[in-house]
């Protein structure tokens, strides 16, 4: 155990959120590194781990080090396994999480969760807010474990109060280093658009979002909270914007886009999130800016200009 700063387990170490994360707290606490891809060494004198959080060895973390807080940012990508891969990982290895949180006394936990919960509905109110029913799994069986996690943070966020339970729902994470599905898409040269639609969504930039996240864990205010930007815009114009050249799909029939992009492998506009590209997701994050003091230092052009840059470069 350290023996000078408080100890703070991160999950999904690797991804470009996480590391952000980690360059703000590094000064003030020892973070633990844990990714289930690979061993993660960003500086000299930071523990780091690869292992799965159903092994045996994950305890054994948590039996070597006496943790404050978890941040918990690591969940396997929708494009990253299969359906069932990704539910024992996202649903059944949060749930071992918490039980070890619960089991050795962890303090506080933050937990990265995301606005797809929600579903893509025509039938959407224009904001969002936390109260509005979680649809997505009523709507496509690949986002169920995305709900289950939520679901799962929940129960333990009332079950288990001394844990202190954040839940933070984001909008589009966007930017360097992000390897979601929107930032795939809008690092490609050619991004697919639906004929006759063009929702609006809400971005916001990684370093913004590592902000929030570090807020959430500073304040530790337990809850469900959306984090999203007051600025929205139309998804064609912001792939216009990002230097993508638009590729039309028919939008009927109804199942003809998702054959499309099943028959394409299209990572960055996957069969199942075809809708969120058809009916506006936008979420209320005025709870989360109130509670916290929480602003947005990076704008939308911002965020598009650097994956615009990148292509006129020739670096995407």
């Amino acid at each position: 155990m350290h023996k000078h700063k408080p100890e703070i387990l991160v999950t999904g170490a690797g991804g470009s959120l996480a590391q952000y994360v980690i360059n703000e707290l590094k000064h003030h606490y020892h973070i633990v590194l844990v990714d289930f891809r690979r061993r993660v060494q960003l500086e000299e004198g930071m523990s780091s781990y690869r292992v799965e959080y159903n092994k045996r060895g994950f305890e054994d973390i948590f039996r070597k080090h006496k943790f404050e807080a978890v941040i918990h940012l690591g969940r396997m990508g929708l494009y990253e396994s299969t359906h069932r891969n990704r539910y024992n990982h996202n649903v059944l290895g949060t749930q071992r999480l918490l039980d070890l949180c619960h089991k050795y006394g962890v303090k506080q936990v933050v937990v990265l969760s995301t606005y797809f919960v929600y579903g893509a509905s025509p039938y959407n109110p224009a904001l969002l807010s936390e109260e509005a029913p979680l649809k997505a799994s009523e709507l496509t069986m690949d986002l169920v474990d995305s709900v289950e996690l939520e679901n799962l943070a929940n129960i333990y966020l009332w079950k288990y109060p001394e844990l202190n339970i954040t839940i933070l729902r984001p909008c589009n994470i966007t930017g360097p280093g992000v390897l979601n599905s929107l930032s795939l898409l809008l690092s490609s040269k050619v991004a697919p658009v639906l004929m006759g639609f063009s929702p609006m969504m809400q971005f916001i930039h990684v370093e913004d979002m590592s902000h929030a996240v570090v807020k959430a864990f500073k304040q530790n205010k337990p809850g469900v909270y959306n984090v999203a930007t007051d600025d929205w815009v139309s998804y064609q114009d912001a792939v216009v914007q990002c230097g993508c050249r638009r590729l039309p799909i028919p939008s009927v029939p109804d199942g003809l886009p998702r054959m499309i992009s099943k028959r394409m492998d299209w990572k960055g506009w996957p069969p199942y999130l075809v809708n969120y590209y058809k009916y506006s997701v936008i979420i209320d994050g005025a709870l989360f800016n109130k509670t916290f003091g929480f602003k947005t230092t990076r704008s939308l052009d911002d965020i598009f200009s650097y994956y615009r840059e990148k292509k006129e470069m020739g670096i995407l």
